[in-house]
């Protein structure tokens, strides 16, 4: 069965050294233009929103704080007219956003002020047209390089970011989705710090560990900046190396997780997962570092998507689902310490791996 779905794909750009003041001049990069207005913008709005609510009690949308940029700001800042409208407009949305979801969402905090240098991001939209596939022409820029071929899709709007020294491109296109051919019909997943994956068909997934091999990588380069002298150009080299390192470790995370997950959605018809609780997991400070490791939500998160994706169904178990606690032979039920690596049932004597059992009472739980 074919189905239309919409896919969110990011690509890396491809920037030459050369040309790169030139190509970017317009506010390609992070210490200038477009993406400067985002968290200028950004903190301007929320400055303007929390004075003026201080003062009328009512909070002024993204039109109207728009319309006074314009009138208050640009005048005496002449360099904002020469970068793309859309950077200003959509930092205000976000913001507008962030003030909804505040108000409506539980657990969403108020809009916080940003700091140049982090999750730096800006919007364009208008005319943009991609060429001869790893090619793309953008508003006030012009046309860009990426690494992979873009597909030959028509693109109204794009957001460009920077992570460490990389620029990155995402944009949304509609794409008609084939269910893959299943090789597996029900898995079973349980996923832990020691081993990532186990699966109810034996298979198991290692962890790879990204944050723990790098810390004293980590360490020292966070040293390093420390000793350095604020606003120092050395201190500048220092914070790009670190970040730098912090995405290599993020970049691997991701990689075994995507890898994991378009296995898991690609080959099984019927996937059946844990619903972890991980904010509760992380106040256990003994584990937080490795639980945060693993990338418990980012699993569930890559899970969810790529099932629509490839035709699959992803089941979740209910929360207080004892499956680390049920024997998957005879259905007994006991205690299980954390430090018990193998599951040995009182009442019939089955022996199996802890994690292996758990995988197989999960695929078991579609059929209750």
């Amino acid at each position: 069965m074919v189905s239309k779905e919409t896919r969110k794909k990011t690509y890396y750009l491809y920037i030459e050294e050369p040309c790169e003041l030139e190509t970017l001049k317009h506010g390609f990069e992070a210490e200038v233009r477009d993406s400067d207005i985002p968290i200028d913008c950004n903190n301007w709005g929320l400055a303007t929103c929390i004075t003026e609510y201080e003062e009328t009690k009512k909070r002024p949308s993204a039109i109207t704080l728009h319309k006074r940029l314009v009138a208050e700001v640009k005048s005496i800042n002449p360099w904002y007219y020469e970068v793309s409208k859309c950077a200003p407009q959509q930092a205000l949305r976000d913001l507008e956003r962030a003030f909804k979801n505040f108000l409506t969402i539980r657990g969403r905090g108020f809009p916080v002020f940003k700091k140049k240098g982090r999750k730096d991001s800006f919007y364009l939209e208008g005319s943009i047209k991609i060429i001869q596939g790893n090619y793309i022409q953008l508003p006030r820029i012009g046309i860009v390089k990426t690494y992979e071929i873009l597909p030959s899709v028509p693109v109204k709007n794009v957001r460009i970011s920077k992570r460490a020294d990389s620029w990155y491109i995402s944009f949304k296109y509609s794409f008609e989705s084939y269910p893959t051919e299943k090789v597996g019909e029900t898995i079973g997943v349980d996923i832990g710090i020691n081993t990532l994956a186990t699966c109810s068909d034996g298979t198991k997934f290692a962890n790879v560990k990204a944050y723990r091999k790098a810390k004293k990588r980590l360490v020292r380069h966070q040293r390093a900046v420390s000793k350095k002298v604020i606003g120092s150009k050395n201190r500048r080299k220092a914070v790009k190396k670190l970040a730098k390192l912090h995405k290599k470790v993020a970049d691997i995370r991701a990689d075994a997780l995507h890898k994991l997950t378009t296995w898991l959605a690609k080959n099984h018809s019927t996937i059946v997962i844990e619903d972890l609780n991980v904010s509760g997991m992380l106040k256990n400070h003994k584990l937080a570092s490795a639980i945060a490791d693993c990338g418990f939500y980012e699993f569930k998160r890559q899970l969810t998507y790529k099932c629509e994706w490839y035709g699959s169904e992803l089941v979740i178990a209910d929360r207080y689902y004892p499956s680390s606690q049920i024997c998957s032979n005879c259905g007994h039920q006991q205690k299980m310490p954390l430090h018990l690596r193998t599951y040995e049932c009182s009442e019939c004597g089955f022996e199996a791996d802890r994690d292996f059992n758990a995988a197989v009472n999960l695929k078991n739980y579609v059929y209750q």
